[in-house]
């Protein structure tokens, strides 16, 4: 077994992989996607279905689904989304001070996901096919979305009634992952470098994440 194998099995079921898994996407895509062997990725969904009997049924259900319906407003918004990346040269931003590229941007990010789960319509798949690399979310916003991805599994973690997740070498799996994001949203309140709406995310979904554990609190 090589050394990113042997590294990512150690940290099982990768929750990224996980979520890509009940959308739809099968093993060797999800490979294919994050650079890692197949076996890898599968070794860590047989541990992830083993803990949720539900996950092979919600990901036989995503990869069934029907592709998404065409309307003439889609059409119309994909035609401006091609005409404004053709004349900027750079895909819409959802932080825009423009309403419709804000728009453009929600509609972009909604297909992109439609992609992933394996049910874009093929009108919106051959009229987006003249952007090369459409497909791949600029580096801000796939940042923003592992960044939830990370967000949504830590309240799932708390929510199952587990302490604050560790960050300590000797500490492995979900709880590792999770307690080095928890660690580095700590250090960039202390800098003063974590984004407002991200502190107050946190604030309300997880209250008491400042402090995390207590000495002399029972795990």
């Amino acid at each position: 077994m090589d050394l990113v194998a042997s590294t990512r099995r150690g940290t099982a079921p990768n929750q990224e992989w996980v979520l890509m898994y009940r959308r739809g996407l099968s093993r060797t895509k999800i490979a294919e996607l994050v650079g890692v062997p197949a076996p890898t990725v599968g070794y860590h969904l047989r541990v992830a279905c083993a803990a949720d009997p539900e996950l092979q049924s919600a990901h036989e259900a995503a990869a069934n689904a029907k592709p998404s319906r065409v309307t003439a407003q889609g059409l119309a918004r994909m035609q401006e989304l091609v005409a404004m990346v053709r004349k900027t040269g750079r895909y819409p931003s959802r932080k825009a001070e423009s309403t419709m590229e804000r728009s453009l941007a929600v509609w972009l990010q909604r297909r992109r996901e439609d992609a992933r789960a394996g049910t874009l319509a093929p009108a919106y798949r051959d009229g987006l096919a003249v952007l090369p690399g459409w497909q791949t979310p600029p580096r801000a916003e796939a940042f923003e979305a592992r960044w939830q991805h990370r967000l949504a599994a830590l309240i799932a973690y708390r929510g199952a009634g587990n302490d604050w997740p560790r960050h300590k070498a000797d500490i492995s799996g979900e709880e590792h992952e999770l307690g080095v994001w928890l660690h580095l949203q700590r250090s960039k309140l202390r800098r003063g470098e974590l984004d407002d709406a991200k502190r107050q995310t946190l604030d309300e979904s997880l209250p008491g994440w400042r402090i995390g554990r207590q000495r002399g609190r029972r795990p």
